[in-house]
Formats: C-alpha cells, sequence, structure tokens
C-alpha cells in the first residue's frame, strides 16, 4: 500500500507567489508591447498633425487681421508667432511643448490651449465614462439574459430591442429624453453642466441624461457580442466536460463560460470610448454642453489650426491610453489572453 506525501508546509504561498509573479509579467509585457506601437505612432501622428498648418494655408494673421491684410502685416503677425522659422523648428519647438503638456496658443482669443482643452474634457469625460459605465451594465445584463437561453422568446426580445436602439441617432434620443423627463416631467435639468466640485448629486443630474443619449450604441454592441461570445463559448468541450463533472451551472458560467466569452465585448469598448468622448458634438448642443467634442468642432470652424492640432493629440493619447487598459484587463480576466491567443 503505498501512500502520498502530505504538500510541504507553504506550498500554498507558493504557487501564489508564482501566479502573481506571472500575472506581473504578463502586464510589464502587454505594457512594453503598447509602449513599443505608441511611441512610433505617437511621432508620426503628431507630424502630420503638425503639418496640418502648412497643408490648410491658414494663418494667424487672416484671422486676427482678415482677408484684406496687406502682405506686410500678415509676414509681422506670423513672425510674431514664429512662423517665419523653418517648419522643423517649428515642430521641434511644438513638440517639446508638447511633451511638457503646452499644446500652444489658441489664433482666436489668445487662450491656452491645455486649459481649454482641460475644461471641454472634463465635461466629456464625464458623459463619456457614465455613458460607459450605463452601456457595460445594461448591455451585460441583455447580452447574458439571451445567451442563457438562447432561441427563445427573451433571446429575439433581447435581439429586437438592441436591433432598434443601435440605430437610432444620439441626438434623436437625446431631443426624446429632453421632450419627457427634462421638460415633461422635470426630473433632470435639461441643459448646463455642474461640475462634481458643486456635488455629485447636481453633477449626476446633469449628464444623465447625455450618458443615456450616448448609451444606447453601447449597450447594442455589448450585448450583441457578450451573446455570440457566450453562445459559442457554451458548446466548448471544456464547457461539457465541467457539466458532465457536477460542477453547478453557477460555477460553469462564471468559471468557464464568462471568462472565456467576455473577450470581444471587452475588446469592444475599447472603441467605443474614444469615440464616446470626441464624437458627441450634435449631443452637446442639443444639452448645451461646451465640451471636448464640441470644442474640437468649433475650433475646426474658425480655422483655429493650434487648437485642433492640440485636438488631435489629446485624441492619440486618449484612444492608446484606453486600449492599453483594456488589454490590460483583458489579460487578467480571458484565459485566452493570457495563453497569447
Amino acid at each position: 500500500m503505498t501512500t502520498t506525501a502530505p504538500p510541504a508546509p507553504g506550498w500554498h504561498r507558493g504557487v501564489t507567489g508564482t501566479r502573481a509573479r506571472r500575472t506581473v509579467a504578463r502586464g510589464v509585457a502587454i505594457v512594453g508591447r503598447s509602449v513599443a506601437v505608441f511611441v512610433p505612432v505617437f511621432l508620426v501622428a503628431t507630424f502630420v498633425t503638425f503639418a496640418l498648418r502648412s497643408l490648410s494655408g491658414l494663418s494667424p494673421a487672416r484671422i486676427q487681421l482678415g482677408e484684406s491684410a496687406t502682405p506686410q502685416a500678415v509676414a509681422q503677425v506670423e513672425a510674431e508667432w514664429g512662423l517665419d522659422r523653418p517648419f522643423l523648428v517649428q515642430y521641434g519647438d511644438w513638440f517639446a511643448g508638447v511633451l511638457r503638456g503646452d499644446l500652444g496658443t489658441s489664433w482666436t482669443n489668445g487662450a491656452d490651449i491645455s486649459t481649454l482643452i482641460g475644461l471641454g474634457l472634463s465635461v466629456s469625460l464625464s458623459i463619456a465614462l457614465f455613458a460607459l459605465l450605463i452601456g457595460v451594465v445594461a448591455g451585460f445584463a441583455l447580452g447574458t439574459a439571451a445567451a442563457l437561453r438562447p432561441a427563445t422568446w427573451l433571446d429575439r426580445s433581447v435581439t429586437g430591442f438592441v436591433t432598434l436602439i443601435s440605430v437610432m441617432p444620439a441626438f434623436v434620443v437625446g431631443i426624446l429624453l429632453v421632450t419627457v423627463f427634462a421638460v415633461g416631467l422635470g426630473l433632470f435639468p435639461s441643459a448646463g453642466y455642474a461640475p462634481a466640485e458643486q456635488g455629485i448629486g447636481p453633477w449626476l443630474a446633469h449628464i444623465t441624461l447625455p450618458a443615456l443619449a450616448l448609451s444606447l450604441d453601447v449597450v447594442a454592441d455589448v450585448a450583441r457580442q457578450l451573446r455570440s461570445s457566450l453562445i459559442a463559448a457554451y458548446r466548448e468541450n471544456y464547457v461539457t466536460g465541467a457539466l458532465v463533472r457536477g460542477l453547478s451551472p453557477r460555477r460553469v458560467f462564471f468559471t468557464h463560460v464568462l471568462r472565456n466569452g467576455i473577450g470581444p465585448a471587452l475588446a469592444t469598448l475599447g472603441l467605443k470610448f474614444p469615440a464616446l468622448v470626441g464624437a458627441s458634438v450634435v449631443t452637446e448642443w442639443i444639452f448645451g454642453l461646451q465640451g471636448f467634442g464640441r470644442f474640437a468642432n468649433d475650433s475646426a470652424q474658425t480655422g483655429d489650426v493650434p487648437a485642433v492640432q492640440g485636438v488631435l493629440v489629446v485624441s492619440i493619447v486618449l484612444v492608446v491610453t484606453f486600449n492599453l487598459v483594456v488589454n490590460l484587463v483583458l489579460a487578467r480576466v480571458t484565459p485566452a489572453s493570457q495563453r497569447g491567443v
């Protein structure tokens, strides 16, 4: 008769420590790959962004003096802005400022662009993050419900609902929300923004309707992606084996199905969040908000090239940063990504 030796004392701590080191190593590898991609992309993108001024033919002199300005007056104003220097010298000075967080000065009002973008970004980030939260929670609930009851009335109802909301423009939803909940019922303010420093209640009251209007597309995409991937995960052999071994449906869902099926839905968020921040111009107009998207639109309309350049730089940073966060979450949550699949 043979006996199995008991595990050595502290082996649990050793296994836990090994797993923690592997998790940290995966995170460091993902950050390293992201930085390796980000640096050249950022250099090329900033160079192209700065070249917009030369390609556009716009000048601060034309904005300040008008189209009838004399060549001497135009040359004088451009010299004051340093535009008479060689292109690469201008780019070097501008890029050095970008690395310091200095995005330059507005051609239209002489204000600091970093400050202007910061004010608009605080509004748009508040709305985008709240819209993302609504989209994730509602999309997760709908997608999971449909996947757990495939080919039933519940599945068909969820599919029909998310198809309907996916084709509804955000500005139409915004108008309906204002009409019903702000004007009709008086439950929310119809316009304006209150910073969080003035109180969480007023802040949430002002961002709820815009966030709801922007969240429907996120709800639809998350629900569709999650439903499809969960149904596919349920058909895998390892899930069948887990059920045969007698594991509870709840444990099978959270341990095997969800962890392997949540990846596509998380990847969708990497594309949705930057769009929520920058593509909400019409929604911001409806709710009377001076956000990041509206600032970008106003700057483009007035020909304020430094402001547009600042918007593009911030957009690039937002896209890369949020996708890095999504990749880190994927590496931590989904087994497939941990294997490098």
